[in-house]
């Protein structure tokens, strides 16, 4: 049964609850399916997506460490034209009313705006996220995240060509994050995704050398969520476009505060790693502890003031 009190509208999302996979833990629904039924999501987050296949960085490209998770995967995923003539139309048969968040992954502003144009051609993509942060490749990704003047041009192009609204993944990796939410925001975006990974290391002292082949990789998991708090707080007290937190989430508490800190809904990482039903767990814990802390409705958190 849907309890309505979890209900979120966001610029083009109408989510039955706040919840979705972040972009990378879910890929394209296919595994995931074969344990719940998505339709329990408030939307899915597909993998993120370049022109062309990609295969990634070398292995090992994941190592569990203090408090989270160290990943490089290098933006392993099969292409635009794949997922949009296999991936997406898998979900829309089998999932249709899912509302589906497309994922861009480019290596200059041009390659994003081909992105979000293939995208459209999904009937079934209700929004696009544009990821800008990833730490796990050389050029594009976060290389161009951390610039305001580029994030603000490449989001001006981008929603010039697109039908359905963008989100942008915002990097932590940067002395202040509004810098480039506002950047963002004046290019249009719809709303914010933040934050991704933060760059981090872990060195195997038998071999005296990084246990990822790529040397350093994105830090998710529990270690980054007092982080995350605080960056969407520092963004909301600047922006009033939605955010959806995604950044050491592994408990319907952990959902409570990042909207108490200034989100709209959030995605879950990591802890899909730990336990594929994080997601459907979470959700189904939300009703019983907002009646805990007398919480009658989501959009109330919103209000709050700290």
């Amino acid at each position: 049964m849907v309890d309505s009190r979890l209900a979120v509208q966001l610029p083009g999302l109408k989510l039955k609850n706040p919840v979705m996979p972040a972009s990378g833990t879910c890929w394209y629904g296919q595994e995931f399916a074969q344990r719940f039924d998505l339709n329990v999501l408030g939307s899915l987050v597909i993998k993120s997506t370049t022109l062309q296949p990609r295969e990634g960085n070398a292995k090992p490209r994941t190592a569990e460490t203090t408090g989270g998770w160290l990943n490089s995967n290098g933006l392993q995923n099969v292409g635009v034209e794949q997922v949009v003539n296999d991936k997406l139309r898998w979900l829309a048969k089998n999932f249709p009313q899912l509302p589906i968040i497309g994922s861009a992954a480019g290596f200059s502003i041009e390659e994003y705006v081909e992105l979000v144009r293939r995208f459209n051609e999904a009937d079934n993509i209700n929004a696009i996220e544009l990821n800008v942060s990833c730490p796990n490749v050389d050029h594009g990704g976060m290389a161009l995240g951390i610039d305001p003047q580029t994030v603000e041009e490449l989001t001006k192009r981008c929603v010039a060509v697109s039908e359905v609204p963008l989100y942008v993944k915002l990097t932590p990796n940067i002395t202040d994050i509004t810098t480039v939410a506002l950047a963002a925001e004046r290019g249009g975006a719809a709303g914010l995704t933040m934050i991704n990974t933060l760059t981090g290391l872990s060195i195997d002292l038998a071999s005296r050398k990084p246990v990822l082949a790529n040397g350093t990789g994105g830090l998710s998991g529990p270690a980054i969520k007092p982080l995350t708090l605080a960056m969407i707080h520092q963004v909301r007290q600047v922006s009033r476009i939605p955010i959806i937190g995604v950044g050491g989430i592994s408990s319907a508490e952990d959902v409570l505060e990042m909207m108490l800190a200034g989100a709209n809904a959030v995605q879950i990482g990591a802890a899909n790693f730990h336990d594929p039903l994080s997601c459907p767990k979470i959700i189904a814990q939300l009703p019983t502890v907002m009646n805990f802390y007398g919480i009658d409705n989501l959009a109330s958190l919103q209000e709050a003031k700290f």
